[in-house]
């Protein structure tokens, strides 16, 4: 029995099978939201690499086998799969491939049987230690990208901080948590590496850089609004007008904030269609207060919707208004909604962790910058609609 053909024969039913799998597999739920293109990727490449080295008429070079599977892993890690997701899509690999080549296999004899499972496993095996190979350089790559940035954003911070201590003390509290994570982590890395460690244990690897990323996720982003904040207040942010287009600029904020919400099963709810296609505005400050607004209202909802609605009020002035169906704010709450630092809480729901208190406050500031206005309906245990007027042609505001 040449095994190797009987596989290249059932390529094609081995790998629909295989993506059905992973899409019916609840451990794999970064694929829940994938095409399936997306999910298919490099596993054809993966599998044909293995017909070749199975093949007895060809050399069965490793090398395609290690090609195909560090691009595998490229990709998963840009996709943001954990570890062990990678590592239950090989095993559905395995089972997948013995399910359906069963009738035909039963029919060697048992020494067949043997050698095939054991060269198999051995090809998978492979593949997934050159896949998590590729998945770790990648996650080291954006480690490298990550520290970079912090660097220059704490060199900028540093800066600003010199010139106004204002707020200093809430900063250094809010900053102190995650920096202390990566701090640690990140030595605890270093130290991993330096004593070369085995591949056995570089799954516990991946995890420490995962904990380091994702701290250093929210301390870049805290970062970045103490940065916009104080530009703005420092007078440094400068218009670039330009004609916009505003359904297109509202579907890719909620292109950006999708998986957010898919992760609390929220629905984002978008109508656009009786605004005017294009108004003359900075599009990247817009952009700013649009995915302050949207993010805030899924921060603060559990359940329910997000709804962005955009209209016409006269032909000088459109509005966007972001509403939910989340916690609701206090009308005592209302009146410092939009102060730097603060947080709404209450005894049922204290502050969230990855709260700043100064997304709202950065949305009052571009909005006032781009001459508009903004005001907040809200009712406890219902919801919040968050409201910006803004200018159509903000040349006109600006002579």
């Amino acid at each position: 029995m040449d095994f190797s053909q009987l596989l290249a024969e059932n390529t094609h039913n081995i790998i629909e099978k295989w993506v059905l799998a992973v899409r019916n597999d609840q451990h794999i739920e970064s694929a829940d939201d994938l095409s399936y293109r997306a999910i298919k990727d490099h596993i054809p490449e993966v599998f044909q690499a293995m017909v070749k080295v199975l093949s007895p008429s060809q050399e069965g070079d490793i090398k395609s086998i290690v090609t195909a599977s560090w691009q595998h892993g490229i990709l998963r890690a840009e996709q943001g799969f954990d570890p062990s997701e990678i590592a239950r899509e090989y095993r559905l690999l395995r089972t997948v491939i013995f399910d359906t080549v069963e009738g035909d296999l039963v029919q060697a004899t048992p020494t067949e049987i043997i050698r095939y499972m054991r060269l198999i496993d051995a090809v998978i095996d492979e593949a997934i230690a050159r896949c998590f190979h590729s998945y770790v350089k990648e996650r080291l790559r954006e480690l490298e990208h990550l520290q970079t940035s912090l660097t220059l954003h704490n060199e900028e911070l540093t800066r600003l901080i010199n010139i106004n201590q204002e707020k200093l003390s809430q900063l250094a509290h809010e900053l102190k948590h995650p920096l202390t994570s990566i701090i640690g982590y990140s030595d605890l890395f270093l130290r991993q590496q330096q004593r070369e460690i085995p591949r056995k244990d570089s799954y516990a690897n991946v995890e420490h850089i995962e904990r380091v990323l994702r701290n250093g996720r929210h301390l870049l982003r805290l970062i970045n609004n103490v940065l916009e904040l104080s530009r703005y207040e420092a007078g440094q942010l400068q218009l670039e007008l330009a004609s916009i287009n505003i359904r297109e600029l509202i579907n890719n904020v909620c292109e950006m904030l999708e998986p957010l919400a898919a992760e609390k099963n929220l629905r984002i709810l978008v109508d656009c269609e009786s605004i005017s296609s294009e108004v003359f505005t900075d599009g990247f400050q817009l952009q700013q207060v649009v995915t302050n607004l949207v993010s805030n209202a899924i921060r603060y909802t559990d359940s329910g919707s997000i709804s962005i609605l955009c209209q016409m009020l006269d032909h000088e002035k459109w509005a966007i208004a972001v509403s939910d169906t989340g916690i609701g704010i206090e009308p005592k709450d209302q009146i410092q909604i939009f102060e730097p630092y603060f947080r709404v809480s209450s005894k049922e729901r204290p502050y969230l962790p990855e709260s700043t208190g100064l997304g709202l406050a950065i949305v009052a500031r571009l909005v006032k910058l781009l001459k508009g206005e903004i005001s907040l309906v809200s009712q406890l245990g219902t919801g919040s609609t968050f409201t910006v007027i803004l200018p159509l042609d903000l040349r006109k505001e600006l002579r």
